[in-house]
Parts: structure tokens; sequence; C-alpha cells
């Protein structure tokens, strides 16, 4: 297992086969590419999680990204908002996906974060660094979040930038994560909840925007070929 695809996985909703997995991860986290320190780090992320029980992590993994939008991981979502924009580049990222031999073998959004690193699990290394590179500040935000709000997944996001080799400043990012305002509480999701008017005929958003459906298994797989 590559490591990018090692980090998709842990990123995803954590289904119960992944306990089945449990030594593959483990030996997928002791990847070459990392520092010994780093190493060190992702296997104690693997091995805590192996040891929760499955519907606890689930309930923090739904807790941690599924609340407000700010720790989200449809990646074009911190680039584009809800603008028609983002309906576009989704569109454009599933004709990359298939004109590489990929297609989506279930109703998902093709910008979520582990679906992305599973793709380019299987991409060249330089395609695979141009595109993190290009997310790397999405990345590094996410990562600054999570350390903020004392989330290990912090340690995935860290990775994910140090992989991409930019210039993306964790430091300046973490400042900017302990100023801001957290949209994951009760009192600021019903708030949002309620300043969101629902909308009908032409005014409606394109379903190319409609949230995914969180937890079922979301793989990019190879097309067959006849």
């Amino acid at each position: 297992m590559s490591l990018l695809k090692l980090i998709g996985v842990l990123l995803d909703y954590p289904r119960e086969e992944l306990w089945q997995h449990g030594q593959e991860l483990l030996q997928a986290s002791e990847d070459p590419a990392l520092s010994p320190a780093r190493r060190k780090q992702l296997r104690r992320f693997v091995q805590e999680l192996l040891d929760s029980d499955p519907l606890d992590a689930q309930d923090r993994w739904l807790s941690t990204f599924d609340r407000g939008r700010a720790m989200s991981l449809l990646v074009f979502e911190h680039i584009h908002g809800e603008s028609r924009d983002r309906g576009q580049a989704m569109v454009d990222l599933i004709d990359a996906y298939r004109r590489n031999g990929f297609e989506l073998d279930a109703r998902e959004l093709p910008d979520y974060l582990p679906l992305l690193l599973e793709y380019l699990s299987h991409r060249p290394q330089a395609e695979a660094r141009d595109w993190l590179q290009h997310i790397g500040h999405i990345a590094g935000m996410l990562a600054a979040r999570a350390a903020e709000r004392g989330l290990p997944h912090a340690l995935l996001l860290e990775i994910l930038v140090e992989a991409g080799q930019g210039k993306v400043n964790l430091a300046v990012l973490r400042q900017r994560a302990s100023e801001e305002v957290r949209d994951d509480s009760p009192e600021v999701m019903d708030r949002l909840w309620e300043e969101e008017a629902v909308r009908f005929g032409t005014d409606a958003p394109a379903q190319d925007c409609d949230p995914p459906h969180r937890s079922p298994a979301r793989r990019v797989q190879p097309e067959t070929q006849p």
C-alpha cells in the first residue's frame, strides 16, 4: 500500500473492514519516504485507531469531518464554496479520472480528499506531487485547524503538506486557525441551517453540488478493458 493510499484510508470514514486489514496498515506506516519520527508517529496513529472501538471511531470521525465546513474533506468546497465554478471543477476532475482509466464505483463527489488520494496513488510520482502542491494550502489549513482542535488527524494532513514539497507555512496557518471562530458548535450549525433558505425551480442548486453521503464505500477503480 502506497503512502498516499494509506493517508486516504486513514482520513476516510472508518468502516469496519479497516480493522480486518490492520497489519497491512501498520506495515504501510513504515514507508521509507517518511522520516523516522514521522514513521513512529504514523504507526502510533494507526495502532491507536486499531485499538479503538469501531463505533467510537466512526462517531469521532463524524464529529470531526461532518460538522461544519471548516474541516470538510471536499477540496473544492474550500476553493469555490457552493458556486457553479465548483461544479465545473468537479466535472473536469471526473474527466481527468476517466482519461486515465479510472471510474468512480459509487455516487460520490470527486473532490473528496480520500478519493483523490487513492487516484493519485496510481499516478506517476511527479503528477501526484504537482497535485499535492496545488492543494497544499488546503491540506495545510486543515492540518492547522485539526491541531488547534487537538485532533490526531493533524498528523495525516501535515504529511500531505510535506509530500507536496511546497512552501506552505504551517506556523502562519496555525496562527490563523487559532483566531477563527469554530463552526462546529450546535449553535453555529443551527444558525447556518436557518440562514440557508431552501430553493426550488430554477433557483435550486445544481445536483452536481449536492452534499455527499459520507459513510458508504468510496473507491476509484480502473476501468475493465473489453
